[in-house]
């Protein structure tokens, strides 16, 4: 089981683009059409799978929402940040 982040170091290594939201970090990534952000969601899924770590994803028009959390764990773990800053290279 991955061990939760302190305060400091979640705050010192959040990636551009997210908060943190209590036990969670989350970011909304804009696109241009429905359909890049369901395409960035199908990606997203590919790069959470093979780090076997599930966010919760939220498709509206134009926005998709990502929460990360490690639940087994509690709270904010390096597979939440790791997996963030790979969404982030995906999504810009």
């Amino acid at each position: 089981m991955s061990e939760t982040l302190t305060d400091e170091e979640i705050a010192d290594r959040l990636p551009d683009g997210w908060s943190r939201d209590g036990d969670e970090i989350a970011r909304t990534f804009e696109f241009d059409s429905y359909l890049e952000g369901v395409g960035f969601v199908a990606g997203a899924g590919g790069l959470a799978e093979e780090a076997f770590h599930h966010p919760s994803m939220t498709v509206e028009w134009r926005e998709v929402e990502v929460r990360l959390t490690t639940h087994d764990a509690g709270g904010i773990t390096d597979k939440d940040i790791d997996l963030a800053a790979r969404f982030n290279e995906l999504g810009g």
